[in-house]
């Protein structure tokens, strides 16, 4: 499941788990895609809107929870990631932007609970994309109890 403030990269994200080469669907749906659930902005920047997340959430493994290094707003309550019954794994998205910004998100990303290790990526110029993709395979290996 991929959650994150407006405009932080999560489609793009979403778009290059699944190995998806299309043009952007925005929308204020929820979208079940072959790898993961992109749930829509308005679930993170609205707090009341938490129990829909923690619901879809059932149907996941693990947690993508961005931050965009671009504009570091803090979007996330303190301990989200208790909320949830599945790790939930720090990413910070646009990293080729506003470097300057990066300690702020590395703290965002702990004062919600995220797991380290962070990932740092930017999918226009394909910076940590394989990276977190070959991570995410063998860590859901390890959290189903798959060899």
């Amino acid at each position: 499941m991929v959650v994150g403030p407006k405009g932080c990269g999560k489609t793009s994200l979403v778009n290059a788990i699944n190995d998806y080469d299309g043009p952007l669907r925005r929308t204020q749906d929820t979208i079940y895609g072959p790898k993961t659930i992109d749930v829509p902005s308005a679930y993170i920047e609205n707090a009341w809107m938490y129990k829909h997340m923690i619901a879809l959430a059932q149907d996941a493994w693990c947690i993508l929870a961005l931050v965009d290094q671009s504009r570091c707003a803090e979007v996330y309550s303190h301990g989200f990631a208790r909320a949830f019954r599945c790790p939930v794994i720090g990413i910070i998205s646009k990293c080729d932007l506003a470097p300057e910004n990066e300690a702020t998100c590395i703290k965002q990303l702990k004062m919600i609970g995220a797991e380290e290790p962070y990932f740092r990526i930017s999918c226009p110029n394909h910076i940590g994309i394989e990276e977190l993709k070959r991570y995410l395979l063998e860590f859901e290996r390890k959290v189903r109890g798959l060899s």
